[in-house]
């Protein structure tokens, strides 16, 4: 029997407000695999990942994770979600290790945590290299630091789908490198990965897949664009040399 996608969005459309955002779109995400959505702003990529987490309403098409209709999930311990620019608190006074916990309640609801939840809460802070500030507020960390904590709140549930958003956002190159090798981590341990990304940068060689969005629309599937970051230029058509007859080019003067 065949393994259902980990992600399956069909004919998807999407509105926020008045706006059509989302325009039909098809998007699989298969096990193991790791993808990334590119696309200039206002594309729809952070939409189409809103709307595979169940924060935006789709008006038409269908969605399913792990092969079950989003009507029926439940099973949201599965899955870590890093949002877009965001800060770890939003002002609320807590530490470190307690923004990071929270990320297990979706595994252990309100019971008491037991030592198997505070193991993965202590990897995921070392993983993502902040077990050392675990007693700190988060008020008091750098922009990349609650990029961090995030990033580890994600991962405390010890998701089998990690889908982050923009996570390379204002995090300079040391910090670009740390995130790859946490990504690096998560695909050896068989996660898979739906990324949104406005370039490839450091994380290009773990990208399996990539898929460019223009106006709601999917341009591209396939092959990540080895151009993208090189000859971005407007106007630059460029075809990826793997992606066969059949492949869309891909106008990456959109990617930047």
């Amino acid at each position: 029997m065949a393994v259902p996608p980990v992600v399956s969005l069909r004919g998807a459309t999407a509105r926020l407000g008045a706006r059509t955002v989302l325009r039909g779109i098809d998007l699989t995400v298969g096990r193991g695999e790791v993808v990334a959505l590119l696309g200039a702003n206002g594309s729809g990529k952070s939409t189409a990942v809103r709307a595979v987490v169940g924060q935006v309403e789709l008006e038409e098409g269908s969605l399913e994770l792990f092969g079950t209709p989003l009507r029926r999930f439940r099973d949201w311990a599965r899955i870590g979600y890093v949002p877009q620019r965001t800060t770890a608190a939003s002002g609320v006074p807590a530490t470190v290790r307690e923004v990071v916990a929270s990320g297990r309640l979706a595994r252990t609801g309100l019971r008491p945590r037991r030592r198997a939840d505070r193991a993965a809460v202590d990897r995921a802070l070392e993983l993502v290299g902040m077990d050392h500030r675990a007693g700190d507020s988060v008020n008091a960390l750098s922009g990349g630091q609650h990029q961090r904590v995030l990033i580890a709140r994600a991962l405390a549930s010890e998701p089998e789908l990690l889908i982050m958003d923009e996570p390379m956002a204002g995090v300079d190159l040391a910090g670009q490198e740390v995130l790859a090798d946490i990504l690096r981590a998560q695909v050896a341990s068989g996660a898979t990965v739906l990324l949104v990304l406005h370039e490839l940068g450091p994380l290009e060689p773990l990208i399996d897949r990539a898929a460019v969005l223009r106006d709601g629309c999917v341009v591209y599937d396939g092959p990540p664009p080895e151009a993208v970051g090189q000859h971005a230029l407007p106007g630059h058509d460029h075809v990826h040399p793997h992606a066969g007859p059949a492949a869309e080019p891909i106008r990456t003067g959109l990617l930047t």
